[in-house]
């Protein structure tokens, strides 16, 4: 054999063999079978039969021989094509060794020696971690051999010499291996659906068992083909030329509510804004019963009114009754329903849209008003204390014996209410009853006008001009328990918690009283004026007098802590809101001043009125603060800004002695006899789901 011949054939791989063709022999066959099942790859080679003559070739180089044999033990999805079936095919079309045959129809077929050999080339580019190759890659580079003639004198065809692997472009590094066994097995199972014409024959590449232990055939391409394939047509309206033309595009919708549990649907629905959650119930039927769940709207209206529900939770014991408008804890509540009543009363707030009723049956001015949502209190100068019923407005009890010569009660003028302003949209007088005074002794009973007045579930306190203040049992019928003596003038105002009660007095003093006993505690003297007000905080009470000065005192100590002066002449008023941070006072200037009763600064006037400043409540769960006036007015104002919200002049014939106010309704006391409820939920459908606290 010549050496050139030699030279050529140490290019050849491991296994391409040139192979002489003998006709008069058998011809030799090397098969070379890569199979590809569920668990291992098996390269089956097939013994030729008895030659005659000698095999042509060289031995294969040790790294290629090694790496074969590490290619048979490895597993399956190292092995995988690296390259679809079409791609497969162009390869096959340009890089097939074959040898000449004497029948010109099995010259034109592939080896399946050379096939095997591309196949073992491939995998072992796989396993030695070679990348695609590069454009200078000597892939497309042949080295053509001369032909040459065995002793018969028959010539071998000529064969393209094998590519030269240049293995300095290759990352070695760990890990490529497995990402090429990775891209591998995706593209395969892509190929594997795609019909490959063989032999003019078409055929459809099986689709390999999927490899559920490592995860490695899961495709995601397939479901996006998948998708698209089930695209939904949609066909939408366009501007062409000027004309209006339509086209169709292929879109996929997937409806959430069909494909997610009600559970999580659910849960989605509820971040959602009360807004946006009613524009969902417009999408579709099944849209509509998961946006109407009471749940999703119970979220929606507690997230809403969550601020309302922090301020509420703040409230100490004390005897503030009026309720905050969040609903019960009673199962089944129509919450959509409840959201859409209070957002309605919020509304009728903002416009001042309310109705007007009359409570009548004082024979003298009434002084002091205080309510929740089942019943109203008043008390009179008829020396009288009167429970009414919220709902009915009818007159339930009369605490007291009245004066015998009672002034004659102004009349109502109807056609007048409100006529300086807004009036009402409709206004309601109760029925006068004949409702008789509970039998008692006159002893137990105030001798003088009731002209302050606080309760909660167990005990009401009174206070009069008799100097003497009453503690009252609730629970029993609000039976007289005991008489606290100690001021020498007129009581003005009066508060409690669960352990103290607070009142003050026209003598300048402050007497501090156990509740439990009746015991007097301490006495604080430190005002120049008549102590027209105050209001008690845990260990703080803030009071407010004639001399001008609203002072903050510590119960412990019994010394003033804090002063807050007026501009301009005396203070009627004061409150405390519920976190013991803000002071209000209220007075002969006819301003409304907003104190902070940590620093003792000014942060706001409120003004508007037009008469001294009677009576403030501060109704701190939904931010506002409520005023009556001696200019027969009552204001509501927005506590953070400021700003008048809401106004009602002349809705009575007098002075605005005292307002109280809820989520719902404004409660006022006026020196001509009667007591007005401003209701901004008169007549509103579902604004009776509102009573109770969450």
């Amino acid at each position: 054999m010549s050496a050139k011949r030699r030279q050529s054939m140490d290019h050849l791989a491991d296994s391409e063999i040139i192979r002489p063709v003998n006709q008069d022999c058998e011809s030799s066959s090397v098969a070379s079978t890569l199979e590809v099942g569920m668990d291992i790859l098996r390269i089956t080679k097939t013994n030729p039969t008895p030659r005659t003559r000698m095999q042509v070739g060289r031995k294969s180089s040790p790294g290629l021989s090694n790496a074969v044999d590490e290619l048979c033990s490895l597993p399956r999805r190292s092995f995988l094509p690296s390259r679809t079936a079409r791609a497969a095919q162009d390869f096959e079309a340009k890089h097939t060794y074959s040898v000449s045959t004497t029948d010109p129809q099995e010259d034109a077929k592939p080896s399946a020696h050379s096939k095997a050999s591309q196949w073992l080339r491939r995998a072992a580019s796989t396993r030695f971690g070679h990348r695609r190759h590069s454009t200078s890659a000597p892939l497309a580079s042949f080295v053509q051999r001369p032909e040459t003639s065995d002793t018969n004198g028959q010539r071998d065809r000529v064969v393209p010499e094998p590519p030269r692997w240049d293995f300095s472009d290759y990352n070695y590094t760990s890990g490529a291996a497995a990402r090429a066994a990775a891209a591998a097995q995706n593209e395969f199972s892509s190929s594997a659906r795609t019909l490959v014409t063989r032999g003019g024959h078409s055929v459809s590449d099986p689709k390999p068992t999927e490899d559920s232990e490592s995860g490695i055939g899961i495709d995601l391409r397939d479901r996006m083909e998948e998708n698209a394939e089930a695209a939904v047509p949609v066909v939408r309206q366009g501007q062409g030329d000027g004309r209006s033309c339509s086209s169709l595009v292929l879109t996929r919708k997937l409806d959430p509510s069909q494909r997610l549990p009600e559970e999580i649907m659910a849960q989605i629905l509820s971040y959602l804004d009360a807004e946006s959650l009613m524009c969902s119930e417009l999408v579709s039927r099944r849209w509509h019963s998961s946006a109407s769940s009471h749940l999703i709207w119970r979220d929606v209206f507690r997230r809403e009114y969550s601020s309302v529900s922090q301020a509420a939770s703040l409230q100490p014991s004390q005897p503030r009754k009026a309720g905050h408008g969040l609903g019960t804890k009673a199962p089944g509540q129509d919450w959509k329903k409840i959201w859409k009543a209070r957002k309605t009363l919020d509304a009728r707030w903002m416009d001042g849209y309310a109705a007007a009723i009359y409570l009548e049956g004082h024979s003298d001015s009434v002084y002091c008003v205080q309510f929740d949502e089942h019943k109203i209190l008043t008390g009179s100068r008829d020396r009288t204390i009167r429970v009414w019923d919220t709902s009915t407005y009818e007159c339930l009890k009369v605490l007291g014996v009245p004066t015998t010569n009672p002034p004659a009660a102004v009349p109502l003028p109807l056609d007048k209410i409100g006529s300086k302003g807004n009036t009402p949209f409709t206004h309601l007088v109760s029925g006068q009853k004949a409702i008789l005074p509970a039998p008692a002794t006159p002893s137990i009973y105030h001798e003088g006008s009731v002209l302050c007045l606080q309760y909660d579930d167990d005990l009401m306190v009174t206070g009069s001009s008799d100097t003497t203040c009453i503690m009252w049992d609730m629970n029993d019928d609000y039976r007289p328990i005991r008489r606290l003596r100690k001021h020498s003038a007129g009581v003005l105002d009066v508060c409690f918690d669960a352990k103290h009660v607070v009142s003050c007095s026209k003598d300048t003093t402050i007497c501090l009283w156990d509740r439990a006993t009746g015991n007097l505690l301490r006495t604080l003297v430190a005002h120049r004026g008549p102590v027209n007000a105050v209001q008690l905080r845990g260990n703080l009470v803030v009071s407010a007098s004639g001399d001008g000065v609203a002072k903050l005192w510590n119960l412990h100590s019994g010394h003033c802590i804090k002063e807050f002066p007026s501009k301009d002449r005396g203070l009627a008023c004061v409150e405390f809101s519920l976190d013991s941070r803000t002071i209000l006072t209220g007075g002969n200037d006819q301003v409304i001043y907003q104190f902070d009763a940590n620093t003792g600064e000014l942060v706001r006037e409120l003004r508007g009125h037009r008469g001294l400043v009677r009576s403030l409540h501060l109704d701190g769960p939904n931010n506002r603060v409520v005023s009556g006036s001696y200019d027969n007015s009552v204001k509501a104002y927005d506590l953070t800004t400021g700003k008048m919200i809401a106004d009602f002049p002349s809705w009575t014939t007098s002075w605005m002695l005292s307002a109280k106010a809820d989520y719902r309704r404004i409660v006022a006391a006026s020196q001509d006899s009667r007591a007005v409820i401003i209701d901004f939920g008169y007549r509103l459908p579902g604004v009776e789901l509102l009573e109770g606290d969450v």
